[in-house]
């Protein structure tokens, strides 16, 4: 409910969203296409706003179908204004640590896809990673010098394989960044992939609008395939090629990652984000939201202290975390889905404390922040303002509720909370009752057109 995309890893650094948006806020580019599924659109646009960003649009996926489906549905928005249009496909997770030489790139790549190419960014590789897939570079394009053909796609390897990749000097990481000319890869996917490219039109064609973001019709989208572009397109197609390029990317898809990345080191190698005291310790990753975190005579750690979880772990095995994962679904845990802060379109709350039949949270209410009309069954709530200022709506009475007083809320009572004044609401609301979930809530008015099933 919160991945990496929105998560700010080191102090002074945005979000990798944010970060990805402002890479292509250039001259020369068209506002972006954002495509997103329905639970974080609200992050998104947030993410877009923090980036000083006006999408073209965003575009809610009601079904995940990896990434043919949805590049299908941009690179026909984008030919609704210029059937020549040219699209760079780019996830919005990874890192880029030489933005300029990026934007270089993809201006590049942009005058090839022109001709009618479907162009592919190769990461020039620094080590022989086992966690990304490989191409294999074919013979260079007569008049595009430093561009090739694509030989073959290779799927993620051993070690020993990823070693052989390495040496022979023509294998590159897939980076699963595309350019493409929108025309060329419609008729690609109309010859190779007619599913795809039908249920995209279908979907798209049977859009809404629903507060600002365009969302696919459901049953139309679902009908496409579950494939990737690679697999859908570019390993059957003969324009398929590639551009190499060495601009400090990484997927970022690892805490070992993370920490390889990381924009400053102590002497003895470790990088630190948070309360940490460390000795005789090094090449640690050490990330703490809110405790203090003492190591002592440790080497290749990665530490992450957050309010509902520690993971210690050696480096050499921090993409075992998916083990960890795999085990929390087996113990129908949340966790692995659900962090303590949990966002809404109106701000967020945090859980301070559980008991059998108490929850206290706070909740952070933007200013102009609606919460909608709504009751539980189960559940009654008193309500403390700690800083700002409350409207409260209890049945058909309204009231301003200032810092340091309260309002309580019996269950079955119809109630809604907003923020009227220009700075953060912040409260603490005390739960009380036999069943505590988020899904004990009815909704009768919403200004943010959410389901009535749908508690996020």
């Amino acid at each position: 409910m919160y991945p990496k995309q929105f998560i700010r890893f080191f102090t002074g650094q945005g979000t990798l969203l944010a970060s990805t948006l402002r890479r292509v806020d250039h001259v020369g580019f068209s506002a972006p296409i954002i495509i997103c599924n329905n639970d974080h659109r609200f992050l998104v646009r947030d993410e877009a706003a923090s980036a000083a960003v006006e999408p073209e649009t965003v575009i809610l996926e009601p079904v995940a179908r990896n990434t043919a489906a949805a590049t299908a549905v941009a690179a026909l928005v984008a030919m609704r204004k210029s059937a020549d249009a040219v699209i760079a496909v780019m996830p919005s997770d990874h890192l880029v640590s030489n933005a300029d030489a990026f934007v270089d790139s993809l201006l590049r790549a942009s005058e090839i896809a022109a001709t009618g190419k479907l162009v592919l960014f190769g990461i020039v590789p620094t080590r022989p990673h086992t966690g990304y897939g490989y191409i294999r570079r074919g013979g260079e394009l007569d008049g595009a010098c430093g561009v090739y053909a694509v030989d073959a796609f290779c799927e993620k390897p051993d070690r020993a394989r990823a070693e052989t990749y390495v040496a022979s000097g023509n294998h590159y990481w897939n980076s699963g960044i595309f350019v493409l000319h929108a025309a060329t890869f419609i008729a690609e996917l109309e010859r190779l992939a007619p599913e795809v490219i039908d249920a995209a039109r279908d979907a798209l064609a049977a859009a809404n609008h629903d507060l600002g973001f365009l969302r696919l019709d459901a049953a139309a989208f679902a009908r496409s395939p579950n494939i990737s572009i690679d697999y859908a397109v570019m390993e059957k197609t003969s324009n398929a090629v590639m551009l190499p390029i060495d601009v400090g990317w990484s997927d970022v898809g690892s805490w070992s990652a993370l920490w390889e990345n990381a924009p400053a080191f102590d002497e003895q190698k470790n990088a630190v984000e948070g309360d940490a005291i460390l000795i005789d310790t090094r090449n640690c990753l050490v990330h703490s939201d809110r405790s203090l975190v003492a190591a002592i005579g440790v080497d290749g750690l990665v530490i992450v202290d957050t309010p509902d979880a520690l993971l210690i772990a050696d480096q050499k095995r921090a993409e075992d975390v998916s083990g960890v994962v795999a085990r929390l679904r087996e113990l129908n845990r949340t966790e692995h889905a659900q962090h303590i802060r949990s966002q809404r379109p109106w701000g967020y709350f945090e859980t301070l404390s559980t008991g059998s039949r108490f929850q206290v949270k706070l909740l952070h209410v933007k200013p102009g922040g609606h919460l909608s009309m709504q009751m539980h069954h189960h559940r009654s709530e008193h309500w403390v303002v700690v800083r700002g200022t409350a409207k409260v709506t209890i049945g058909d009475t309204e009231r301003l509720v200032q810092e340091n007083e309260s309002v309580y809320i019996t269950a079955t009572h119809w109630h809604r909370l907003e923020n009227p004044g220009k700075v953060p609401l912040e409260m603490i609301e005390v739960q009380i009752g036999g069943y505590l979930g988020e899904d004990d809530i009815i909704r009768s008015d919403d200004v943010y057109c959410r389901a009535p099933d749908e508690t996020r």
